[in-house]
């Protein structure tokens, strides 16, 4: 379940989030873009006395079943955090699951993607993957690349410091070239370079099982991002949980800085 105070939020939330609370109205529009860290399957799988496996079984079922949601409620952008830069300290067993639970994801869903009009994208460093499975998404991603529909980014290999790194590579080396003065680097040149750029900005970022950190996420990305974290494990993640994390985005007052 969500936290007492988003709980209270969710509940208050009118279909369309502008019911008013004491008294003041509270915003409407919905969020763009919306990334979450799924995590819970292996406490998910611990309860029931099952295998981890388990657990990320049922967590692709989630991500099946949030994506489809996503595309209902009209949002521009889905990003997952599917596997991170440290997972790779997990038991070699467990990593060759997940990869192999990856694979079979794209090859049964590309279809479905590619029929609704969905354009699939994956950040992280991807490419240090296996060859195999490199090609794999790679051809998802070029299938989908003329789709005009909402955009599910699948963040693979993907840690948000490695993210900066290489952005700053890339930017150091423009530099070098004499194609870009060092005084002259703004925000617009790191944007530009991140494995994000040409999604929309990142307007809600949600947190599953219940814990409370951003875990190496979207850190820059997320610099004016609403955040929501929620008790559920990712497993038991759905549609209904996915629209209540919208009615309390749609509840706040974003003011950037701002009065």
């Amino acid at each position: 379940m969500a936290t007492h105070a988003q709980s209270n939020l969710s509940s208050i939330a009118s279909a369309d989030g502008a019911r008013a609370v004491d008294g003041v109205a509270a915003p409407s529009s919905g969020p763009r873009h919306v990334a979450i860290i799924m995590d819970g399957n292996g406490r998910w799988a611990k309860k029931r006395l099952l295998p981890r496996i388990a657990g990320h079984r049922a967590g692709v079922e989630a991500v099946r079943r949030v994506a489809r949601a996503a595309q209902d409620m009209g949002l521009e952008c889905l990003t997952l955090y599917a596997f991170s830069s440290e997972n790779w300290k997990r038991p070699a067993s467990e990593v060759a699951d997940l990869m192999g639970l990856l694979q079979h994801f794209i090859q049964s869903d590309i279809d479905e993607f590619h029929a609704n009009g969905v354009r699939l994208k994956v950040i992280g460093d991807y490419r240090a993957l296996d060859p195999s499975l490199v090609t794999l998404i790679e051809g998802a991603m070029a299938r989908t690349a003329g789709n005009s529909g909402p955009v599910i980014a699948i963040a693979l290999n993907y840690g948000a410091q490695d993210e900066m790194v290489r952005a700053a590579q890339r930017i150091a080396q423009k530099v070098a070239r004499g194609e870009l003065v060092a005084s002259d680097i703004g925000i617009a040149d790191i944007d530009g370079e991140l494995d994000t750029s040409g999604l929309p900005p990142l307007d809600l970022l949600i947190r599953t099982s219940g814990e409370l950190r951003l875990s190496n996420f979207m850190l820059w990305q997320a610099a004016y991002a609403e955040l929501y974290f929620t008790d559920l494990l990712w497993p038991d993640f759905d549609g209904q949980a996915l629209g209540q994390a919208l009615d309390a985005f749609r509840m706040r007052d974003r003011r950037f800085g701002g009065l």
